[in-house]
C-alpha cells in the first residue's frame, strides 16, 4: 500500500488543480477549455483504472469535446459493455477532479477503493483503452490520461490513436465480448451489414426515380469525416461525397458546420451551395456521435429542410415494426424512449403507430438505461444522438427463428424479414449513438422502402417550438418530476405554466433547471411559431417573477 500511495502522490504532483476552477462529470463527461483540463484528465485516468479493477474488465477513456468549439476538450469513460460509466461513480469522479492537493487526492482514492472493495497493489491488473479526436490539445491530454492510469499499480493504458467516440465504445464492448475489436473490424462490420441490408430490399420498392443514390456528408471538420472516407471505399450502391473532413483549408472543427450547427441554425454548413439542390445531405458532429439529415431549400439563401433525431428514430421504428409484423413467431416488446424535448408531433406519430413511447429526464445515460428494459429499445434525442438496443434474449430468439426459416422457408418474405433484422442488429452500434452506423442504416432503410428524402420528411409536420433560458440565483430552487415535464417546486409555477399552455392550440411547455449552470431552461411548442414564442415568453416571465433574474434566448 505504501508503494501505491507514493505513486499516487508523485503522479498527482505533476498535474495540480487550476486555481479557481471546479469540474463536474455529466452526460458529456468532463468538459472545459482544453488548456485547463490536464489535472482533470489525469484524474479521469485514475477513475478509469479503478473502474477496470472493480469490474475485472477492460474499460475505455476517450478525449473529446464532441460538438463544442475547437478550443474546448473533454474526457469520458466507457464501461465494459461500451455504455457510459455507471452513474453511481460520478460523485467520486467529481470529488477526485476537484481534490485540492495530492494528499487529498490520494486519500480519496484509498478510501474509495476500501469502500468499493477494490484491492490495490496486490498483483491485480487493469486495462484501459484510450482514444482521442483531432483537437490540438488532445495529444497532451492523452499523455495526462496515461499518467493517471499508470499511477494505479497494475493498470495498463492501450493507446488506440485517433478514433470517433462511438468507435472507442464499440471496441470496448467487443474487447470484453471476446470478438474482433480493431478499427478495420469496425469498418468491415459496417460495410458488410450495410451490403447485406441493401441486398434484401424488396424488388417492388426499388424505384430508382425516388431513391437518390448520392449522399453528401458534412464531417464537421472532425474525426468522423476521415473515417467515413475509409468506410466508403467498401460501400456498394451509394455514392458518398464527404466534405469538411478536417483537411487543411476546409475550416475549423464545428465552426459553421456539424450536426449541432445544422440542427440549431437550420442552415446548410460551410462547403455546401445551390449546386447541391435536390441531393440528400447529412451532417455529423465533431466526434461522430450525432447525426442529422437535410436538403437545401431552393431560393432560400442556404436554408434547409431538416430531418432531426426524432425523424431518424421514426424511420427506424417503422422499419423494425414492419419486419416484426411478418414474424409472428418472434414476439418482442418494442419500446421508444424520448425526452420532453422531442417534438410533440413525433411523439403523437409514434403512438399512432401503436408503439409504446416512454419519457426520461434529459441525458443519453437516462435514455440508454430505459431502452435496456425492452426486447428492442430505440432512443434518440432531437440533436441526432441515439441508437437501437437489442436484448440478449431477443437476439437468441432471432437467431433461432432465422435458422428455422432458412431451413423450412428459404427466400420467403418471413425469412427475408428475419435476415433484415439480423442485418440491423449488426449495422447499428448498440454501445452508444454512432453517426456513421446510423447514417448507413438510414440509407439502407430508405433503399429498402423505396422512399425519397421528401417522403421521409413528410411523415409528420413538426410543431413550431421555442427554447429560452432564464438566469437565476440558484437553479436548485426548481424541482421537477415526470421526466422533467412537471414542476414540483415551487408549486405555484406549474399552475401558471398550465394556465398559459391552455391558451394555445397544441400548446405544450415545460421548464427544467440546467445541469451545469444557474439557469432555468424553457421549452414551448404550439400550432404556430408566434404562439410558441408567446407561450415561451409568458412562462419565462413567470419564472423570472418567482425566481428573479434575466431572460435569454
Amino acid at each position: 500500500m505504501a508503494d501505491q500511495l507514493s505513486l499516487l502522490l508523485d503522479s498527482a504532483a505533476l498535474f495540480p488543480l487550476p486555481n479557481g476552477l471546479s469540474f463536474s462529470y455529466g452526460t458529456s463527461g468532463f468538459r472545459s477549455d482544453g488548456s485547463v483540463l490536464g489535472s482533470t484528465v489525469h484524474r479521469a485516468g485514475i477513475v478509469a483504472a479503478l473502474r477496470s479493477l472493480k469490474t475485472g474488465s477492460t474499460v475505455g477513456l476517450v478525449i473529446t469535446a464532441s460538438h463544442n468549439p475547437v478550443c474546448d476538450n473533454g474526457v469520458k469513460i466507457a464501461d465494459p459493455d461500451g455504455s457510459m460509466m455507471d452513474q453511481s461513480w460520478e460523485p467520486f469522479a467529481n470529488a477526485l477532479a476537484n481534490a485540492p492537493d495530492p494528499n487529498s487526492l490520494a486519500q480519496l482514492v484509498l478510501q474509495f477503493a476500501k469502500d468499493e472493495e477494490i484491492t490495490l497493489g496486490a498483483g491485480q491488473s487493469a486495462e484501459v483503452l484510450l482514444a482521442r479526436d483531432t483537437r490540438p490539445t488532445g495529444e497532451t491530454l492523452l499523455e495526462a490520461a496515461k499518467q493517471g492510469i499508470s499511477s494505479i499499480i497494475g493498470a495498463v493504458a492501450i493507446d488506440l490513436g485517433i478514433l470517433t467516440t462511438p468507435e472507442l465504445h464499440w471496441m470496448v464492448r467487443c474487447w470484453n465480448n471476446g470478438t474482433k475489436a480493431t478499427e478495420s473490424d469496425y469498418f468491415a462490420q459496417l460495410s458488410n451489414s450495410f451490403r447485406n441490408l441493401m441486398e434484401l430490399a424488396p424488388n417492388e420498392n426499388l424505384n430508382l426515380d425516388t431513391v437518390e443514390k448520392k449522399l453528401i456528408v458534412d464531417g464537421a471538420n472532425g474525426v468522423g469525416g476521415s473515417k467515413l472516407e475509409e468506410i466508403k471505399k467498401n460501400i456498394i450502391g451509394l455514392e458518398i461525397d464527404v466534405r469538411n473532413t478536417g483537411k487543411e483549408g476546409e475550416g475549423l472543427l464545428n465552426e459553421g458546420c456539424g450536426a449541432d450547427f445544422v440542427q440549431k441554425e437550420k442552415f446548410a454548413p460551410c462547403g455546401f451551395s445551390l449546386s447541391d439542390l435536390g441531393i440528400r445531405c447529412a451532417s455529423l458532429d465533431g466526434d461522430a456521435d450525432r447525426l442529422v439529415f437535410f436538403c437545401l431549400i431552393p431560393n432560400s439563401n442556404n436554408k434547409i429542410e431538416l430531418v432531426d433525431g426524432d425523424k431518424i428514430l421514426s424511420l427506424f421504428a417503422i422499419f423494425i415494426q414492419e419486419q416484426l409484423s411478418l414474424l409472428e413467431e418472434l414476439p418482442a416488446r418494442l419500446g421508444v424512449v424520448q425526452t420532453a424535448y422531442a417534438n410533440g408531433a413525433a411523439t403523437d406519430y409514434l403512438r399512432n403507430l401503436g408503439l409504446e413511447v416512454i419519457f426520461t429526464p434529459t441525458g443519453v445515460k437516462y435514455l440508454h438505461e430505459k431502452a435496456l428494459e425492452y426486447d428492442i429499445g430505440l432512443y434518440f434525442e432531437a440533436n441526432g444522438h441515439g441508437t437501437i438496443l437489442f436484448s440478449k434474449e431477443f437476439l437468441s430468439q432471432l437467431d433461432s427463428v432465422n435458422r428455422e426459416l432458412s431451413s423450412k422457408l428459404p427466400g420467403s418474405k418471413k425469412q427475408k424479414a428475419a435476415l433484415r433484422l439480423v442485418a440491423v442488429t449488426q449495422l447499428i452500434n448498440q454501445a452508444v449513438g454512432d453517426a456513421l452506423s446510423g447514417l448507413l442504416l438510414v440509407e439502407a432503410i430508405l433503399h429498402n422502402k423505396g422512399w425519397s428524402f421528401q417522403k421521409w420528411c413528410d411523415l409528420y409536420q413538426d410543431l413550431p417550438s421555442r427554447q429560452l433560458k432564464v438566469k437565476v440565483a440558484d437553479r436548485t430552487a426548481i424541482l421537477t418530476a415526470d421526466a422533467e415535464t412537471r414542476v414540483v417546486k415551487p408549486a405555484a409555477l406549474q399552475e401558471l405554466i398550465d394556465t398559459e399552455t391552455a391558451k394555445y392550440t397544441h400548446g405544450r411547455c415545460f421548464v427544467r433547471p440546467s445541469g451545469t449552470e444557474d439557469v432555468v431552461r424553457i421549452y414551448a411548442e404550439a400550432a404556430t411559431q408566434d404562439s410558441a414564442d408567446s407561450l415561451a415568453n409568458s412562462v419565462a416571465q413567470h419564472v423570472n417573477h418567482i425566481l428573479g433574474s434575466d431572460i435569454k434566448t
